[in-house]
């Protein structure tokens, strides 16, 4: 796997990840919508540490910097 998540990138989907996570383990959200946040927020931690996200290849999209590549 190529890389094609930059830094900024990966670092807005951890935050994000925990602000899910948080929303969910404080009650905030529950039921569906809580579950729904909480597979997002592992999909954007898992993708973020591996940074490649198979979304971004089928769009076309790549965020990492030439020299990282």
């Amino acid at each position: 796997m190529k890389k094609n998540m930059g830094n900024l990138d990966r670092i807005t989907r951890i935050m994000l990840a925990v602000v899910f996570a948080a929303l969910y383990f404080t009650e905030i959200t529950t039921g569906t919508i809580g579950l729904v946040l909480v597979i997002i927020g592992g999909v954007f931690l898992a993708t973020s540490f591996i940074s490649f996200c198979p979304l971004y290849t089928i769009v076309g999209i790549n965020t990492c910097p030439k020299d990282e590549e």
